[in-house]
């Protein structure tokens, strides 16, 4: 199964940094925003939707801590205003793990992902993190 870095921040700079994190950590998501209507939005909600359930997604949050998930639904529209206060309105289901992670515990290939930084999601290929 695939692996993922879900970083989970807006695009957008005027949206709190974390606040799409803490929410899906909350609610048992993993998702995007996608307020812009444009060609590279809809080619990343696309390669969102792709992504098989079971594939193992991993997140940070704001104290640095490493939280894995795995994915368990189709992609949904979240239209509340917390989603949208949030930018995080493409979300699909996530079982995450109780407990998160320093980065110490975390897969090489994973933690090297979030330290090139970058607010994609995207597919974690240099490993078999299994």
């Amino acid at each position: 199964m695939p692996t993922f870095r879900a970083p989970m921040q807006s695009r957008l700079d005027d949206v709190d940094r974390w606040a799409a994190v803490e929410r899906a950590l909350v609610l048992g998501v993993v998702g995007m925003g996608a307020r812009t209507a444009d060609e590279p939005t809809a080619a990343r909600l696309e390669r969102f939707r792709a992504v098989p359930d079971g594939a193992e997604v991993w997140t940070r949050d704001e104290d640095g801590l490493f939280h894995r998930g795995v994915v368990t639904g189709p992609l949904r529209f979240d239209a509340s205003p917390a989603a949208y206060d949030a930018d995080l309105q493409q979300v699909r289901d996530c079982a995450w793990d109780p407990e998160p992670l320093p980065e110490h515990r975390v897969p090489a290939p994973v933690a090297a992902t979030f330290r090139r930084g970058g607010r994609n999601f995207q597919r974690i290929r240099t490993m078999d993190v299994g």
